[in-house]
């Protein structure tokens, strides 16, 4: 043992430590608790997964561990094993447990895929990512609860440091994922107390081994920008992303927002900074709800503005201008969606969609707020209203507090205006009262453009106010309409 550090006995207390001591000690076989679990102990986080890691067969012992839960619960007990890695995982009163040989690993130049052989603790904490995930503790009878950490994982831990127990260049060359996770725990584990920090060693070495990154899959690299977006405070881990230059490896579309170009002493604000606040502010709205991060909203406050560097340009009178980039920006996303290999489904779609209309409730705000114009906001968002107004209100970022406070006070007449006009008007998820099917019956027509033509009336009748949301009044206009066309009922 590296030192007599005993961990809280609250935290050894689930069943299924005295269990698996019990099987150890049978079997003849030394049995740890090791990783994430270990860790989240001592900076106190609940967790629901453990990993337990055996000197000898991980599968084998699932499977005495499941026969001795069977024989204390008379209930039988599933074991899911995974033989190509050595892996097996169980459930036990709620908790999942997963079992792994203690093994040692070597890798080729061309693969981040280990060859695995039988090792010692000491080989499977050296094959560990980060000091601070290399810890465990003994489940042995006669040192039950022992640390052992032979890397300094608690110091490590104690002030905010992520760092590799060995060489990082080594590390990190191996299974060059591990730098995006070296990221994604700086910004998961860092607190208002306490921020985690990536040493200087490790962050030179991101710096020498980042075109290691080509190796990985799009899915892997996906994954864990997806982790890195649901942590309490995003910005930590997107800013990291850009220091290490991993940025460009990873979403090369977000770096190219990155700068502020200057004419005749005249700036725009850095796009990147700016993208990263809003990302922070969605995920801060979220945690003062007590809501599950959504992290497909967060994709779309990262994506918002991601049209900006193609329709950038500069106006003598006017100063630089981002038109329409909000229409760039929505047919950007199905590309970046599938350059990471992400689902093109309806999340992607719901991405694409608050892209595309994040620009339309912000400029209500300086315009005068119609009803029309609400309507037709209503008709667009449909059911993501509520999400497109949670993006617009993040999206509200000034380093003047006057003018932020005005825009937000105008941004509430929008929101206010929107309840009133959707009690009125129930234009949310609206469906034209008039449809292809009536139309052709009336007339006696076959499919034709005069029918979606005159929907189309109907439909931006409505939305203008010209007529009430109901069937009379839809069908009257459009029965003038048609009139106008020279159509008459059938008999």
């Amino acid at each position: 043992m590296s030192n007599s550090v005993q961990i809280d006995n609250k935290f050894l207390v689930h069943p299924v430590f005295p269990l698996v001591s019990k099987v150890a000690g049978e079997s003849g076989v030394r049995a740890f608790v090791i990783g994430g679990f270990v860790r989240d102990c001592f900076l106190g986080r609940p967790t629901d997964d453990i990993d337990i890691v055996v000197e000898g067969s991980g599968i084998d012992f699932a499977l005495r561990v499941a026969d001795a839960v069977k024989a204390e619960t008379g209930h039988p007990c599933k074991v899911a094993s995974y033989r190509n890695f050595g892996t097996a995982m169980l459930h036990y009163r709620g908790t999942e447990i997963e079992f792994v040989g203690a093994r040692r690993e070597s890798y080729q130049r061309n693969s981040r895929k280990p060859i695995v052989e039988d090792g010692t603790l000491e080989d499977d904490q050296k094959r560990r990512d980060f000091t601070i995930n290399a810890m465990a503790f003994s489940l042995q009878k006669e040192d039950f609860g022992a640390l052992v950490d032979p890397f300094g994982g608690i110091a490590d831990l104690s002030a905010g440091i992520i760092r590799t127990p060995l060489d990082p260049d080594v590390t990190f060359s191996d299974d060059p994922l591990r730098m995006l996770r070296a990221v994604r725990f700086a910004s998961k584990l860092s607190t208002p107390e306490l921020a985690f920090r990536i040493s200087q060693e490790c962050l030179d070495s991101i710096s020498r081994m980042k075109d290691r990154m080509k190796i990985l899959s799009a899915e892997r690299i996906a994954e864990e920008l997806n982790k890195i977006l649901l942590t309490p405070k995003p910005s930590i881990g997107l800013r990291l992303l850009d220091t290490t230059g991993l940025l460009e490896y990873v979403l090369p579309a977000l770096s190219r927002l990155k700068g502020v170009e200057t004419v005749d002493g005249r700036g725009h604000k850095d796009n990147f900074s700016h993208t990263v606040q809003v990302v922070d502010h969605i995920a801060e709205a979220t945690s003062a709800l007590a809501e599950e991060p959504n992290l497909w909203l967060r994709w779309a406050a990262l994506l918002h503005d991601i049209g900006k560097p193609a329709s950038k340009r500069w106006d003598p009178k006017t100063g630089w201008t981002f038109h329409g980039h909000e229409v760039v920006g929505a047919r950007m996303v199905p590309k970046i969606f599938q350059s990471l290999k992400m689902p093109l489904n309806e999340k992607m779609k719901y991405v694409q969609k608050l892209v595309g209309l994040h620009h339309r409730p912000v400029a209500l705000v300086d315009e005068e707020v119609t009803d029309s114009a609400v309507r037709r906001l209503l008709f667009d968002a449909g059911d993501d209203i509520d999400d497109l107004m949670a993006l617009c209100g993040a999206d509200i970022t000034s380093k003047n507090p006057v003018k932020v406070a005005g825009i937000k006070k105008n941004f509430e007449l929008v929101k206010r205006k929107l309840v009133e006009v959707e009690a009125k008007d129930a234009i949310r998820n609206w469906k034209n009262p008039i449809t292809g099917e009536y139309i052709m019956q009336l007339y006696g027509l076959e499919p034709c453009h005069i029918i979606g033509e005159l929907k189309e009336a109907v439909k931006e009748a409505v939305l203008d106010g010209v007529i009430g949301n109901n069937f009379e009044e839809a069908d009257a206009f459009m029965r003038a309409r048609a009139a106008e066309r020279g159509l008459k009922p059938v008999e």
